[in-house]
């Protein structure tokens, strides 16, 4: 469609998005990104010292990635070219190479961005290596996804990775304000319906240019506030993929938050996952695990909880059964903590491992034939049962292994009763074995 604009003389009369018609001209334009584009970010030290590298920007969508890579070529008198990892393939890539060396030849260098760099598998990433290497390319790459996990170590060494911030409130402001200004009307909202369309574009700026354009097509008799706001414009499924780095940071973050007996943020992260579709058997078992690693013997309940909740969501399904993934939240939130039975999972596991070819002491071993008992085995057995404290006190480590203390309860919920029995056992052990 843009050929044809051309060819005819009309591309500057061409429709284009609100988003596309504010695209700044300048870093210095660019909102929201101040440790990489402000007077001593990331690139203007670059651009400064004449010498650009080649890049991964990672961050949210509507972010600016794709604009700091066009203001870099522009910056820098380098060709952009650019491609989707989504839509090329290792001919599109060779193509690409080979003009970026007949420029090269000419003087002229190329900035290749590749959006959605992520979606390349290891051997087309692998194809990058020889002409970043060279200089052919200086290679921007764009991804949504965590470098770590998606780029493989040899690309990930050769460029450096800026990670780019999704818009807070202040930056949405100046966008709008600079659309409005664009469009010379200011949009007719609330100061509540103004923070509500912040809200709906959810860090992205383009999606928030593109909500106002719609917005600036319509005609209001009346400001607009939250409610007629939402009848306007339709709720925007929340950035969520569940196969995904924000999969695990929510699902951490749902964690750390009961962890820390923050029952509020527990119950936000959760409907965070559940509102983006998570399946709420994953966040169950999760909460099982967190009852048996940060909750254990302080409440034994907490267990019984959520396998309850477990079993009920299975019985109503969604979205009835959710209700019952957030009364485990809240249970597990406001339950006293202790990890003390994890710690003596991995204590008692490491000296296993160390000890593992020691034999149990004799007393404590069965008989059940005449040339077992002949050899001792079982011999000087005490029944605690028959002793006077119901507890004979007698060693059950191996013979050759000093008794160690693996487990530690705390003095937190049911856990303070236990240490009160294991306190009084030891003593006893003491007075017994005198």
């Amino acid at each position: 469609m843009s050929d044809l604009f051309d060819a005819a003389g009309l591309e500057d009369q061409a429709p284009h998005p609100l988003a596309d018609r504010l695209r700044p001209e300048s870093l210095d334009e660019v909102v929201g990104q101040g440790h990489l584009t402000g007077d001593d970010g990331t690139l203007k030290r670059m651009l400064k010292s004449g010498r650009l590298s080649s890049l991964v920007f990672w961050g949210p969508p509507g972010t600016g990635k794709t604009t700091m890579a066009r203001l870099l070529a522009r910056e820098t008198d380098l060709y952009f070219e650019q491609i989707s990892a989504v839509f090329s393939g290792v001919a599109d890539l060779r193509k690409c190479f080979e003009a970026a060396k007949q420029r090269r030849k000419s003087g002229q260098g190329t900035l290749l961005f590749v959006d959605e760099i992520h979606r390349f598998n290891r051997s087309q990433q692998d194809g990058f290596l020889p002409y970043v290497e060279d200089g052919t390319i200086i290679l921007v790459g764009a991804t949504t996804e965590n470098p770590s996990f998606e780029l493989n170590a040899a690309l990930l060494s050769r460029v450096q990775v800026l990670t780019l911030n999704r818009l807070d409130d202040e930056a949405m402001e100046q966008l709008l304000g600079r659309a409005e200004k664009l469009m010379e009307q200011e949009l007719p909202l609330t100061d509540e319906a103004r923070s509500l369309l912040y809200s709906m574009a959810d860090g992205d700026g383009r999606y928030l240019l593109n909500l106002a354009e719609i917005l600036f097509n319509l005609e209001f008799d009346e400001e607009l506030d939250s409610s007629a706001l939402m009848k306007v414009l339709q709720k925007r499924a929340p950035v969520y993929d569940k196969d995904r780095e924000g999969h695990y940071n929510l699902i951490s973050a749902l964690h750390k938050s009961l962890r820390g007996s923050d029952t509020d943020a527990a119950l936000y992260w959760t409907c965070r996952m559940l509102d983006g579709g998570e399946e709420p058997l994953y966040i169950l078992r999760r909460l099982v695990r967190f009852a048996v690693e940060d909750i254990g013997l302080a409440d034994p309940e907490a267990l019984h909880q959520t396998l309850a909740a477990k079993d009920a969501y299975e019985f109503l399904g969604s979205p009835e059964g959710d209700l019952a993934v957030i009364q485990a939240v809240i249970y597990l939130g406001t339950a006293p903590k202790s990890n003390a039975a994890y710690k003596a999972h991995g204590a008692a596991k490491r000296a296993a491992k160390a000890t593992g070819s020691l034999n149990p002491p004799m007393h404590i071993l069965n008989a059940p034939t005449n040339l077992m008992k002949d050899l001792g085995y079982g011999a000087g057995y005490e029944y605690d049962h028959h002793t006077e404290h119901g507890f004979s006190g007698q060693n059950y480590f191996p013979d050759d292994m000093e008794r160690e203390k693996f487990y530690s309860p705390t003095e937190r919920g049911f856990e303070r009763d236990i240490k009160k029995r294991l306190d009084y056992w030891a003593s006893l052990r003491k007075k017994l074995n005198k």
